[in-house]
């Protein structure tokens, strides 16, 4: 009967053990830090806006993805291609790659950085040329290797810049890069979004399951 007991004893204790660790903060692969059910992410994340346009939607969209993922306890740097540099494509390419002080912190800025998110407008059936040209100035093949990345498409007309969004991945996924699944495509984006608001409640839904899938991700 003792036996029993004290068995019946040490199962509690061991029990209890366990509960305490589960309430402890506890750390994961260095990267999120877990305290009475709350996270705080602490790996760096960047949106990059697609477009050297101005006065973009995409610039927009990305001040709400920042907005958003603050509210969540993610903070959020936001590269704007209407940053670059007007030579760009003459001072910060092929022989001139990591050359050009003007270009270098957008390139520090991608390669340290764990987790991306991509404003995709879209352009002629795909995404910017501006985008394609800042991706081919960055480290090859270290600025994207082993990342992940979350797309978003948005567009005037009715695909949501669908197929822009397939062609990024495919060359993302050629880069090493692992690409979140869920892809909002953001069609009609003049009708639903006024820039800091969404009148469309789908679009709002999309978004957020996006964010807090990429969080997870």
């Amino acid at each position: 009967m003792i036996d029993i007991q004290n068995a019946i004893l040490i199962h509690f204790i061991l029990f209890a053990k366990v509960l305490l660790i589960r309430n402890e903060p506890s750390y994961h692969s260095g990267s999120l830090i877990y305290l009475s059910n709350q996270s705080v992410d602490t790996l760096q994340y960047t949106i990059i806006s697609g477009t050297n346009r101005s006065n973009a939607k995409s610039k927009m969209l990305s001040s709400y993805y920042q907005q958003s993922l603050k509210e969540k306890g993610v903070t959020a740097d936001i590269i704007d291609l209407h940053d670059l540099p007007d030579d760009y494509l003459f001072s910060a390419l092929y022989e001139e790659a990591g050359k050009n002080p003007t270009t270098q912190h957008f390139r520090d800025q991608v390669k340290n950085s764990d987790k991306l998110i991509f404003i995709v407008a879209e352009y002629n059936g795909s995404f910017p040329g501006a985008l394609k040209a800042f991706i081919d100035g960055m480290e090859y093949p270290g600025a994207f290797s082993n990342k992940k990345a979350a797309l978003v498409g948005l567009s005037s007309g009715v695909q949501g810049a669908g197929l822009a969004l397939s062609h990024l991945t495919d060359i993302l996924n050629y880069c090493g890069t692992h690409v979140l699944a869920q892809k909002p495509k953001l069609a009609h984006i003049e009708k639903h979004f006024d820039g800091e608001v969404f009148s469309n409640p789908l679009y709002q839904q999309l978004i957020d399951e996006q964010i807090e899938a990429f969080i997870e991700f």
